[in-house]
């Protein structure tokens, strides 16, 4: 299922997050994707806060994956400088895990990722405002169905 959304300001962005917070679950993979700048860390900051986090969250681009607690386990991982070469890092064992995985840049490491993920590549049209394509199978597609409704 793939559908396309476009949130206007930071505050519709954070309720957009938080809607997704509400229905994560152990096991849940995220893949944002788009350009530096795009908003996936703005994202995650937003979905980490309404799943307990209670730490202030940034980037792991030069460490590649941080770990947040909450109401599940946070795995949140910047594969940007991973392109091509995902598998050396064992990120497999957190993908795989309990907790919920947030894989910024994920398409650079697609061929050690699940079939069934949810992925949300976010585009810039303004200063805030965002165009959110959503992509999901299985039980993501309940998930990408109850954003809609």
């Amino acid at each position: 299922m793939e559908k396309t959304i476009v949130i206007p300001t930071l505050e519709e962005m954070e309720l957009f997050a938080k809607k997704i917070a509400q229905l994560a679950f152990p096991g849940m993979i995220i893949g944002l994707g788009g350009d530096l700048g795009s908003g996936k860390t703005t994202w995650t900051k937003f979905f980490a806060k309404h799943m307990g986090v209670k730490d202030t969250l940034n980037s792991p681009t030069f460490t590649i994956l941080k770990i947040y607690q909450g109401k599940y386990p946070l795995y949140h991982m910047d594969v940007y400088r991973l392109e091509g070469i995902g598998y050396d890092y064992e990120l497999d064992d957190f993908i795989y895990g309990d907790g919920i995985s947030v894989i910024e840049w994920y398409n650079y490491v697609k061929e050690m990722l699940p079939k069934e993920i949810f992925t949300m590549d976010l585009t810039p049209l303004g200063d805030t405002e965002r165009k959110i394509v959503m992509k999901g199978s299985g039980r993501y597609e309940d998930i990408i169905q109850s954003i809609m409704d």
